[in-house]
């Protein structure tokens, strides 16, 4: 991330990440909401380029790693740099899991799971509208930010 980047301010309040966002991807993002599997034309999507972060624009996922896991989800094996994403203990839902956010605003991304295919054999399973997709282009033009 540039040193602009860092210092663009980010919305503070639901009432300016509302303004920014769809209702689905402010539910999402922010209020750790998740989408209906299979909903997402990301979760078929195949052109090469990168995954941003819907909300600020970070870098976080290349098509490179991207893969099909059935789930219906958007899956990846690694984020582009393991210091773009956060995770955070995830007990809703009976459960113990490991959530995924975008480090740079705090965006609910989606979740990370140890059942993934080699190199790394992990499944980053994220929420298609809590991304946006540039091509190789686009991503080479902007250096990783929108």
């Amino acid at each position: 991330m540039s040193e602009t980047d860092a210092k663009k301010v980010l919305p503070s309040t639901d009432a300016e990440w509302r303004a920014q966002l769809t209702p689905e991807q402010f539910d999402v993002t922010r209020k750790h909401g998740t989408e209906r599997a299979f909903s997402h034309h990301y979760n078929s999507h195949k052109d090469d380029g990168h995954y941003h972060c819907v909300c600020c624009g970070e870098r976080l996922f290349s098509s490179q790693d991207k893969f099909d896991s059935g789930t219906g989800w958007p899956s990846y094996t690694a984020p582009v740099d393991k210091e773009n994403v956060a995770e955070h203990k995830d007990r809703s839902w009976f459960m113990v899991r490991t959530e995924v956010r975008c480090a740079r605003c705090e965006a609910h991304l989606g979740h990370v799971f140890p059942d993934g295919p080699e190199p790394t054999g992990l499944r980053y399973c994220i929420n298609g509208v809590a991304l946006d997709f540039k091509s190789e282009d686009q991503s080479d033009d902007d250096n990783g930010s929108v």
